[in-house]
């Protein structure tokens, strides 16, 4: 992905390509990770860290790609966070690409499920929750932790507060932020369940249909957000930035952003990037 197109919102670098039904891939840069491979981008294949959300194929596809061409370049095994119920097909893909490859295929995975945790640095750490899709799907949230002051302690001098870090008294409480949240391919039902959606300071969210074209009714049993869902609960966004995703390819670009401009309120439009990349 050319550099040019990388965006920064709240503050993240994102290098991103989503096009429903087709590939999607949320890079992160300056956080060395990614959300789902579906094609494997270029850019993507110097990260060692990949956050899966679920197995359909525009999400998982590039995965084996991206394994056998880190390891002709001499990089190292990278690491695939899978949710528990795909680890054991994940694994015989695997399997069967040694088999035709002829490769090792070297990597490390990590179950992970709503509940747990996977740390990607003293601090922050993913979790993932679920999220409702007509198969097994879960998003993630990534928690900044930070240590501040305990707040008794704040009109002391700083030669006492540290004597007393050297005593061994805790002089600090540890904070967890949600920085960003991936919500992978879902219903609006994510939104209304899961608080930190509506709180993180990105939100990265699909919205699949626009428009009459497919009712909501339609779009939902195809495990998918429509625009009229996010209209009637544009007041309850309270992220920095969104960057809404997964459009369906039969959207043109000046066609997304000119139905985005109609029907959001003013308020919720301002934050708000369409990842309209890929599409004509």
């Amino acid at each position: 992905m050319p550099a040019t197109e990388v965006l920064t919102l709240a503050g993240h670098e994102v290098d991103a390509l989503s096009i429903g039904g087709i590939e999607t891939c949320i890079h992160f840069p300056r956080l060395r990770l990614a959300f789902d491979i579906g094609r494997c981008p270029e850019s993507v294949v110097a990260r060692d860290r990949i956050l899966f959300t679920h197995a359909h194929m525009d999400h998982m596809a590039g995965v084996a790609w991206h394994c056998a061409t880190r390891s002709l370049r001499g990089m190292g095994p990278p690491t695939y966070v899978v949710p528990e119920e795909n680890v054991e097909d994940f694994e015989r893909m695997f399997e069967a690409w040694r088999a035709l490859d002829r490769s090792d295929l070297e990597h490390h995975t990590v179950p992970l499920a709503p509940g747990g945790e996977f740390q990607l640095s003293d601090h922050l750490v993913a979790r993932p929750f679920r999220a409702p899709h007509t198969a097994p799907c879960q998003g993630y949230a990534l928690w900044a932790r930070r240590h501040k002051l305990k707040p008794e302690l704040a009109d002391l001098p700083g030669p006492e507060i540290q004597r007393r870090r050297e005593s061994g008294e805790a002089i600090t409480d540890l904070l967890e932020v949600p920085e960003v949240v991936f919500t992978g391919d879902t219903r609006i039902d994510v939104f209304d369940s899961e608080p930190v959606v509506r709180k993180a300071r990105l939100l990265v969210m699909e919205i699949t249909m626009l428009d009459e074209r497919v009712s909501v009714e339609k779009c939902r049993r195809h495990g998918h957000v429509h625009l009229d869902e996010v209209v009637e609960r544009a007041e309850l966004f309270e992220n920095e930035a969104i960057l809404f995703t997964h459009f369906s390819a039969r959207y043109r670009a000046r066609e997304i952003v000119e139905i985005l401009d109609r029907r959001l309120p003013a308020a919720l439009r301002e934050r708000v990037t369409p990842l309209v990349r890929g599409f004509r």
